[in-house]
Parts: structure tokens; sequence; C-alpha cells
């Protein structure tokens, strides 16, 4: 089967992009749209339309294969490729690209990915990471319909993995909502949750994490109300880097905060993404590992989440080397292509790490849809209900293309068994 022609598409994602430095230095809400000047180089407002890119393969015998382009919400900070605005690589998709795949007959998906991941562009650099992102998830579509098997089947088999065929836990990110969010993700019984968006000391934290405390303990409270007996979510909270704002990076006063925090969430297990933010990867690697181990002396089960300067397959690589926290974030489209979020969920699995398979709200239905067959292929922890802040929509989008391809898969298996 051939790709005959490559086509771009200009939309929208299921959030915005987010200018990081100007939230974290004070820039004010004001409704959904935030006041104040932006701060990150590409931004033009503190808050600006997310954006993406729909890659369209059409292929030789009429059927067509789709990935969608996108960039993290805090695009251009803790190290990532800069604001992706899809008009400027609309000419680099339908031209630069569309010379290297139109008239190509489709191969392995490994082989494809590892090609167009590593590409350079028309101006000599490597790809931007949202268009290795969106280019990958087409070449595994098309791989699938070629072969006519779901798309976790095929990086199964590619990668030698062994296919989960039980739900992975669905982790609903509330936004700035964190309340009533939050009860939309305990009443759909969300695996794991809030996120909570703790982005800001002063109105999120607390400026000695008391306003955080409160939040824990009423995360608490209501899974009890509303979630039953049986019920017992993981807490996970992202606090980008304020609890390092909050207590000046001092790691034996915010080891001594995460155990009285963990107090607040008891019985349920608590997970702290983001407890600081050291402004470079060896300083990120070697402040989470000492954190990690004041945590054990002190006899406290709260996990630490590893993200921010951990944003390439290599970083992940170094971050589960150095045991630089107790679970890695692999951001989706912070890696470029799917085939590196696949192998950095497996390598830290292999060797112990917690892998929780994220991304952005700033991603649309697509890119969900086709990180659900990564998660299959590769059984990480838990995986991010995206795209948007709204709990509905992504744990919707997530939940119901897991439960379609776990039942296709159950069906196979049980028709394996009676032959």
């Amino acid at each position: 089967m051939l790709i005959e022609r490559v086509l771009a598409s200009p939309g929208l994602t299921g959030f915005f992009f987010d200018d990081q430095l100007a939230i974290k230095r004070g820039a004010k809400e004001n409704g959904a749209s935030y006041d104040g000047d932006p701060m990150t180089p590409g931004f033009t407002r503190v808050r600006q339309r997310g954006e993406s890119l729909s890659v369209m393969l059409l292929l030789s015998d009429g059927q067509m294969a789709f990935g969608d382009c996108a960039a993290v919400q805090y695009s251009g900070a803790g190290g990532r490729d800069p604001l992706f605005l899809a008009e400027d690589f609309v000419p680099v998709v339908e031209g630069y690209i569309a010379k290297r795949l139109e008239g190509r007959e489709i191969t392995s998906f490994r082989q494809m990915a590892e090609e167009f991941d590593s590409l350079t562009g028309p101006d000599g650099r490597r790809l931007h990471t949202a268009l290795r992102y969106g280019i990958t998830q087409a070449l595994l579509h098309a791989v699938s319909l070629k072969e006519k098997r779901l798309m976790c089947e095929v990086l199964a088999e590619e990668y030698n993995t062994k296919l989960s065929l039980e739900p992975i836990p669905v982790f609903a990110q509330t936004g700035d909502e964190r309340f009533t969010n939050a009860d939309k993700a305990i009443i759909k019984r969300a695996g794991v949750l809030p996120h909570g968006l703790v982005n800001n000391v002063e109105t999120k934290l607390g400026r000695k994490g008391e306003k955080l405390y409160e939040y824990v303990s009423w995360l608490r409270r209501r899974v009890e109300q509303l979630g039953g007996d049986d019920y017992r979510p993981v807490l996970h909270i992202d606090v980008y880097g304020t609890l390092g704002m909050a207590f000046d990076d001092n790691l034996e006063a915010i080891a001594d905060y995460l155990a009285y925090l963990e107090t607040a969430a008891e019985p349920l297990q608590l997970r702290i993404e983001g407890p600081v933010d050291m402004g470079s990867k060896e300083r990120q690697m070697e402040a989470l590992y000492k954190l990690k181990l004041l945590l054990v002396v002190k006899g406290a089960r709260v996990q630490i989440v590893a993200d921010e300067w951990c944003n390439t397959l290599e970083d992940v690589r170094d971050f589960v080397e150095a045991d630089a926290g107790h679970m890695i974030q692999v951001k989706t489209p912070d890696l470029g292509g799917i085939n590196n979020t696949l192998e950095a969920i497996i390598y830290a699995k292999e060797r112990g790490m917690g892998a929780y398979l994220g991304g952005t709200c700033n991603e649309t239905d697509q890119s969900a849809r086709v990180c659900v067959h990564v998660a299959l292929a590769s059984r990480p922890d838990q995986m991010l209900a995206k795209p948007g802040m709204g709990v509905d929509e992504g744990m919707m989008i997530v939940v119901n293309e897991m439960n379609r391809a776990l039942r296709i898969l159950r069906h196979r298996a049980d028709r394996l068994i009676r032959i």
C-alpha cells in the first residue's frame, strides 16, 4: 500500500497556550484570560488559543490516515520547543514532508517513525516536536489500516510488548475549576485525580502551603462522600515548582511539608508533580533524588513525579537512571514521535520507575485516541484524560477508545482460546 498524498489542516486544541513564566510571576486571571505582559518568547498574550495541525495521509486503497500535531500548554517553558502556530507549518507538511512521503510504500511503523522523528527541517534543525508527534501518529494509523489491526496490536508486535487486557488507570485533570471538576472526576470514578493546576503561590498554594493542605483535605472528604467505600483513587497534584518558590528551594522544609500534606490525604495515595523547578536538568534531577531520599527518611509515602526538564527520550532515561523521583511523566508532545513515548514508558517500567503516559490538555481528540493505543501496548501506571480541562470530554474520549479496543482484544483472545 502506498501513500499517495499528504495534506495538512489547521485546527484547534482542547485548551490554550499559556505563558507559564508570566503566570508564575503574577499575571492576574481575568475570566478565561489573564491580564499582564507575556514573558516567554513567541507569546503575544499570556493566554492564546491552542492550535493543532492535522496530518492526513491519503492511501492508495482509498483509506485515510490521520495524526494531529499539538504542543503542550506551557510551550517554551522548562527547555521545551517554542510556541506551535499551525499556519506556519502547513507549507512544511504539504511541501517538505510530502516530498518524502508521497509515493512511498508503507512499511513498519518503527522504521518509518524513527526516520521521520529524526528528520531535520528545511532550516537544518530537527523538526518541531509537535510536527514529529502528529506525523508519527499518522504513520501508525496508516500501518494499522494496511495491516487491518488495532494500532496497539501493531505497536505490541513491533516492540515485543504484552498488550494489556485491563483498563489503564485514567487521570482526570480539573484545571482551575478544581472543586466542581473534582466532583465530576469522582462521580465518573477516575482512577487518578485532580491535577489541580496549582501554578501560583499566593492564590493556590499559600505562602506556607496552607491552601493546598485545605484543598487536599477537601478532596479526601469529597471522595468519601461521593465515591463510596470501594473507591480509592490516587490524588495526584501538579504544583509547577511552587513548593520551591514558597520554601526557597529548601528540600528539607519541602519534605517536611509533603509529609504533613500526606496526613490530609490519608488513606489515599498522594502524588506531587513538579515540587521544584531548579532551572536546569542536572539540578532538577539532583533535587528530586534528594527529596525522594528525605521522604524515605521521614517515613512518608507521598510520591514525587518528575515533569519539568524531562522532555525527551534521553531525558527520561537520565531521570530514571538518576532515580529522580518515584514516577516520570512522559509528556507525549514534548517527546516528538510517539515511538519515543512507547520506548520511554518501557524503559522506566523495566527499571522499576513509575511511568505516567501524560501529555497536555492542549491536545486533540485524535492524539488522545492514538495515545490510548500506546498505553495499551506499553502498560503505564496511569494515562492522562485529554484533551481539555473539563473532565467530561477528556475522560469520554480516552475511556471510550480504551474500552472499544479492550473489547476487541478480548474478543480476539477468546476466539484463539476456542480454536
